[in-house]
């Protein structure tokens, strides 16, 4: 096999894996579903071992679960577990929003003020009630908390911060959670507080803003109330 069809093959397999992950993600492949490889192969074009192994890396980011010889499933969502992730993902935000607030530059306003912009128009549009691609509006929502913390000076903290948000964000595309205007006021208070630089405000705005989404998910009563055993 030559270097350039190895290329080939990884460039597929990194299609795939990000095509399964979106679908994982947004809950077209739904919690507890199993992944059945000769189904995912025909779906997602590529072969059984490339598929065990995007299975095997997703299930390292806690997104799959590997089973042994039983195979591989979607992992499966609780209240408790919602709770841990929302928390864990306070906790780094609420960290790097201190750093970025310290070390944020005139770049770095233009980047929360742009990406606060496409979040507004997008919130905006489904607060009228028109249809809304939910990737994209959850594109945009990731795009300003990413603007947020992107000053803080740590590539490791925002790969970690990443990780945990998309964790979050499954449970919103699972529960299809958005909660409207409430929402959409506090990212805008977030927004002002970030360019005053005040970071007390901004961590009770992110905390309200994280923890009454986990209650409003927790309230609609779609999630099991304990972890279902691995």
């Amino acid at each position: 096999m030559t270097i350039g069809s190895l290329d080939v093959q990884s460039s597929v397999g990194e299609v795939a894996y990000r095509q399964i992950r979106a679908d994982v993600l947004f809950a077209r492949l739904k919690p507890g579903q199993r992944l059945k490889l000769d189904r995912l192969r025909a779906e997602y074009g590529t072969s059984v071992s490339t598929l065990r192994e995007i299975l095997n890396r997703l299930a390292s980011e806690g997104l799959v679960l590997a089973e042994g010889q039983k195979g591989f499933e979607v992992a499966p969502v609780s209240v408790p577990d919602l709770r841990e992730i929302a928390e864990m993902r306070l906790f780094l935000e609420h960290h790097a929003l201190e750093l970025s607030f310290v070390a944020g530059d005139l770049e770095w306003e233009g980047r929360v003020v742009a990406a606060h912009h496409k979040l507004a128009r997008i919130e905006q549009r489904l607060l009228a009630g028109a249809a809304a691609d939910p990737a994209e509006w959850k594109r945009y929502d990731w795009e300003f908390h990413h603007s947020l913390v992107s000053a803080c000076g740590s590539a490791e903290l925002i790969d970690i911060h990443a990780g945990v948000y998309d964790k979050y964000l499954r449970y919103q595309m699972v529960v299809g959670i958005f909660r409207g205007e409430v929402a959409a006021d506090e990212h805008a208070k977030l927004l002002a507080a970030a360019l005053a630089r005040r970071i007390d405000e901004a961590r009770t705005i992110l905390a309200t803003h994280i923890r009454a989404c986990v209650d409003a998910i927790e309230a609609r009563q779609a999630l099991p109330e304990n972890r279902v055993a691995a």
